[in-house]
């Protein structure tokens, strides 16, 4: 690595390490949209409302996360009431993930948060600039989702 692709690395970590500070992401118990809900239940939450019923497996790999880190994520979810482990076909070695009533009401009340943070955000982004600032995040993403690794809940900008 050369001493300018140091530095530019070192800058990026600069960056989104101020980013997850700015937008709450470092905040363990709460949402970046203000919620007391950590970020790993509201993203697990999110993914079961849109996607319907979700094995504990594809919901890992959804959230990029540990199988481990899935299980204790999910059962701190059961002990809320949001979520229910089913069977489906009479197969007892796949469990099927699924909301709750209370889950769905949760996940809606999430979503409107969300929407209204982001929304916010957006406000304070000068207009001729979203389009640069979409797809610098989305160029960023591309290149977090080619990196194999995946972290437990908890994980940081740190690596």
């Amino acid at each position: 690595m050369s001493d300018d692709d140091l530095d530019q690395a070192l800058l990026l970590q600069g960056r989104i390490s101020a980013f997850v500070r700015a937008f709450g992401l470092h905040q363990p118990d709460r949402t970046p949209c203000g919620q007391p809900v950590p970020a790993s239940e509201a993203h697990a939450v999110g993914e079961l409302d849109r996607e319907g019923p979700l094995t504990q497996t594809e919901l890992a790999k959804r959230l990029r996360l540990e199988k481990s880190t899935v299980s204790r994520l999910v059962t701190q979810l059961t002990s809320r009431g949001w979520v229910r482990r089913t069977e489906r076909d009479g197969d007892a070695r796949l469990v099927w993930l699924e909301l709750t009533p209370e889950g769905s009401r949760a996940a809606g009340e999430l979503a409107v948060a969300r929407a209204a943070r982001f929304a916010d955000l957006l406000r304070n982004i000068p207009a001729e600039q979203r389009p640069a600032v979409i797809d610098a995040l989305t160029t960023l993403v591309d290149a977090a989702t080619a990196q194999p690794t995946s972290v437990g809940v908890g994980g940081s900008t740190h690596g």
